[in-house]
């Protein structure tokens, strides 16, 4: 036993690197690490009782050949503890094949540089392992984890590289054939480094193009929900014009009303005077308040003001917003009624004890500068990017909205939530 101790030790080392390797390129399906650790014992200790009737005759071909028996049987137990699809599960056992053929070939190649062979053996094996897994978690798990798809194109030359190793090791003894093909192994490794770099760049330049496709499809969705607030926001505003034209249309026909009054009260007809007052059944409308030089931002802030006040909500609103942006005005006034009609809602949803406000500033100093203040329930919240949680279903389209804009207009949006106060900003 003492005498085959070294070779004990390397099939240990070995075995233990595979899975460790196997398990670093698959996703596990168990969050239990116990299972993993009964099922690795078990291929060990299966693997070293079969490896040692071998080792007592030193008949290394018999070892070879239990070896890659072992690993037959761990890509076929192992496959159901990993979520990894079929093709990309036997690309990351092939792959694990291609490693330990390469690893055993250098590691026997290069132990006899070394003190103790047998020892600087089972010691090139675990540091060459260990490269490879820090290698593959520090700069490949990431992107291999994000292709799902192509596979069955990578597999092919792995495959076919697998296969050029098994035609070395089949066919005589196994340390003759180290031996005496160790410049075409050299080779075949080198190959083999060019393949997979080529297949890590082809991942990573997938990836990449996912995640271009991505961002440009969520800019898309980003336009024409800004397209379609902002045909809704100019429908609206066509609206205010039309009522503004009413009310300077009634403001004109009031000043022929009163005239036709004074007259009435000037002859001494009090009664005709009376009568008409009773049929003058609308009231004359009130002038529309200019808040800002913007028409579209003030005919936005002027009709959520007049809705706040009639609610009992008392508005506070100081704007320096002219005529001229750099920002599209009609995005800007979709921006704004979002802001103050989710403002009046929560509001709206406060106890009657707690007092009712809007706070809406904006300053102008190069870029505009919003800031929105209301007290909100107890319950509103943010998620972890900051933004508000929407209540319910069909809830929260305009805080997208806003988002949204600030993304366009590479602006500054931060939302606050501290004291029962909800404060929003955005710099644009």
């Amino acid at each position: 036993m003492i005498k085959h101790f070294p070779d004990l030790l390397r099939a240990v080392v070995t075995d233990v690197m595979l899975i460790l390797l196997l398990s670093t390129m698959a996703m596990p399906k168990y969050k239990s690490r116990a299972i993993y650790i009964i099922v690795t014992a078990a291929v060990l200790i299966g693997n070293v009782s079969m490896n040692y009737y071998f080792y007592r005759s030193e008949d290394y071909t018999g070892v070879f050949y239990v070896d890659l028996t072992m690993l037959l049987v761990i890509g076929i137990v192992m496959k159901p503890l990993f979520t990894d699809k079929i093709m990309q599960w036997c690309f990351s056992y092939i792959t694990m094949l291609n490693l330990h053929a390469s690893i055993v070939f250098l590691s026997y190649t290069l132990s006899r540089f070394l003190p103790y062979p047998k020892y600087g053996h089972t010691f090139l094996r675990l540091v060459m392992f260990s490269i490879v897994i820090f290698v593959f978690r520090k700069w490949v798990s990431e992107l291999y984890r994000k292709v799902l798809d192509y596979w069955h194109i990578y597999i092919l030359p792995i495959v076919l590289l697998f296969a050029c190793f098994i035609g070395y090791f089949f066919g005589g003894d196994i340390r003759e054939t180290l031996i005496n093909n160790y410049i075409q192994l050299f080779l075949l490794i080198l190959l083999g480094l060019s393949v997979y770099v080529t297949i890590i760049h082809s991942l990573k330049t997938i990836t990449k193009q996912y995640e271009m496709r991505e961002e440009n499809q969520s800019i898309q969705a980003e336009r024409e929900f800004l397209q379609l607030a902002a045909d809704g926001m100019s429908e609206r505003l066509k609206l205010m014009e039309e009522v503004s034209a009413q009310n300077i249309r009634t403001a004109h026909d009031r000043r022929h009303f009163n005239n036709v009054l004074l007259g009435l009260l000037g002859q001494g007809q009090t009664e005709e005077a009376s009568a008409l007052l009773q049929n003058q059944n609308q009231a004359a409308p009130k002038t529309s308040r200019v808040y800002c030089e913007n028409p579209a931002v003030n005919a936005a802030v002027s009709h959520y003001a007049g809705i706040a006040e009639q609610a009992g909500i008392r508005v506070e609103i100081t704007l320096e917003i002219s005529a001229g942006l750099t920002v599209d005005s009609l995005e800007l006034s979709m921006v704004v009624s979002n802001l103050m009609e989710n403002a009046i809602h929560s509001c709206e949803k406060l106890p009657y004890n707690i007092p009712q406000y809007i706070r809406f500033t904006c300053m102008s100093a190069g870029r505009l500068l919003l800031e929105m203040e209301n007290p909100c329930p107890a319950d509103t919240a943010l998620d972890e990017n900051g933004h508000p949680v929407a209540s319910g279903e069909g809830h929260g389209i305009g805080s997208k909205g806003v988002i949204a804009f600030a993304k366009k207009y590479d602006g500054e949006l931060l939302y606050k939530v501290e004291n029962g106060v909800f404060r929003v900003r955005l710099l644009v």
